[in-house]
């Protein structure tokens, strides 16, 4: 008899569950030995940046031995929808009530070293970032509506990606430098790379943004691994292209695997989280693959979801 798989439920703190620990229990113990249960609690995580409320997080953590961990997703899915929690394909924009249950393998919860690889624009950060420098062209507007339609999936990335990065051509390169003192981590972010840094696990980031903005932030935050596109500059402007290979979802994914290589680490010891249907294949091939806040053609293949624009919920995901 051993631990196959751990429920945890999380919802926001100033609101009650739609489903509540014995409805849970309840849910999944025809699956399953329920032989413990921790609850889950979050202090307020404010944006020091821009002032906004904190957001406190409560839940409890399930202990399944042996218990199959697509039947309780299957479970778990079923009884949300029962409580009224809506399912990704049901979203519109209020419909998120920041409420989620992830059934977690045993073998990424108790691994040892663990490697999260994350998306960078609108998961470890809160924004987009060549929308930002988009609006130093005066072409916010559009390049953010063709980066929506990208993230949904309805675009082929590289395509979309080669359109938006056309509309900077001329741009002077210290636009970069404006915005990259402008990027806000997500709420949270700090606190979740901290408690994986002193835990000894590893953190990659792979993003279909920019090194130049990256590089800088994956230093000061002491991360392990980072790629992203290149913008070309050629005499102090940018070009318009891109230089080299595409970061699109198939690098993404090759990236994780190529990580969790390196250190030596079974796919089974992997988190992926990221918000758009560029990360599908990486949180797919993921020990854990995340949603976080995520589009509607993410969040419904995700393994977990993360409603609550808290990022270091995904500690929790991980039993950290």
């Amino acid at each position: 008899m051993q631990i196959t798989a751990y429920v945890v439920h999380i919802h926001r703190a100033d609101t009650a569950p739609a489903l509540t620990t014995e409805a849970l229990i309840a849910t999944v113990s025809h699956l399953g030995t329920v032989v413990d249960s921790r609850p889950l609690t979050g202090p307020q995580v404010h944006d020091d940046a821009t002032h906004a409320p904190g957001i406190g997080y409560t839940g409890v953590r399930l202990a399944v031995e042996d218990g199959d961990v697509e039947a309780l997703r299957s479970a778990v899915a079923a009884a949300l929808a029962q409580a009224g929690v809506p399912a990704p394909e049901a979203w519109g924009e209020s419909a998120r009530t920041g409420e989620s249950v992830a059934v977690v393998p045993a073998a990424l919860m108790q691994a040892h070293t663990k490697l999260l690889v994350m998306d960078v624009d609108s998961t470890l950060i809160q924004q987009e970032v060549i929308e930002m420098l988009a609006a130093h062209a005066g072409r916010e507007a559009e390049v953010a509506a063709v980066t929506e339609a990208a993230m949904r999936g309805e675009l082929d990335f590289a395509q979309s990606l080669h359109a938006r990065v056309e509309a900077l051509a001329g741009l002077d390169a210290s636009v970069i430098d404006a915005v990259r003192e402008r990027i806000l981590l997500s709420p949270g972010a700090r606190d979740l790379v901290r408690t994986l840094r002193s835990g000894g696990h590893r953190i990659g980031v792979v993003s279909g943004g920019f090194i130049q903005i990256l590089r800088p932030l994956a230093d000061e935050l002491g991360l392990d691994f980072a790629v992203a596109n290149d913008l070309e500059i050629a005499d102090g402007k940018l070009t318009g292209r891109v230089a080299g290979e595409v970061v699109d979802r198939a690098a993404k994914e090759r990236y994780l695997r190529q990580w969790a290589e390196e250190l030596g680490l079974p796919l089974e010891a992997t988190i992926a989280a990221g918000d758009g249907a560029n990360d599908l294949d990486m949180v797919r091939a993921s020990g854990l693959g995340v949603a976080y806040c995520a589009k509607q053609a993410l969040a419904s293949e995700a393994d977990a979801r993360i409603d609550l624009p808290r990022l270091d919920v995904l500690g929790v995901y991980a039993g950290l």
